[in-house]
């Protein structure tokens, strides 16, 4: 009698460690938008305190509860979860951002295409100027 007691209580006792285990690895992984009423630390912190009540309490409570089930009433700190809180949109996401990426070389590019063809210009126009006066190349200094 007394061995089924203890094997009954370890046998408690591992579901009671697989469950932690399993809430661990659960809230560890989950992004922030699916956790629910407390902060990641927070609730790694009770279910490692209070295993069973801890474990039972995360899968309740803490994480969403998916796309095709209704949620519930928990909100976060500010009332809102963590879905439904506006977030700023990267910039490699931002159409507007993206935009000005494309109009900026472009206006680079002209500008550095006006700059060549001025430098050319006035190139052109110093040897126009040199052979048609063959004299001022004996006045220029060689380099």
């Amino acid at each position: 009698m007394m061995s089924d007691m203890v094997r009954l209580y370890g046998l408690l006792f591992l579901v009671e460690i697989v469950l932690a285990i399993c809430a661990l690895i659960s809230c560890l992984s989950a992004e922030e938008g699916e956790i629910r009423a407390l902060p990641r630390i927070a609730w790694v912190l009770i279910i490692l305190f209070f295993p069973l009540l801890g474990s039972i309490a995360w899968f309740a409570v803490g994480r969403e509860t998916g796309p095709g089930r209704p949620r519930t009433a928990w909100p976060m700190g500010n009332g809102f979860s963590e879905v439904d809180r506006r977030r700023q949109v990267a910039p490699d996401d931002d159409p507007a951002f993206l935009q000005s990426i494309g109009d900026r070389p472009r206006q680079q590019d002209q500008e550095l295409f006006r700059r060549w063809e001025e430098d050319l210009r006035r190139r052109e126009e110093e040897l126009r100027r040199r052979e048609a006066d063959p004299r001022r190349e004996q006045d220029r200094p060689e380099v």
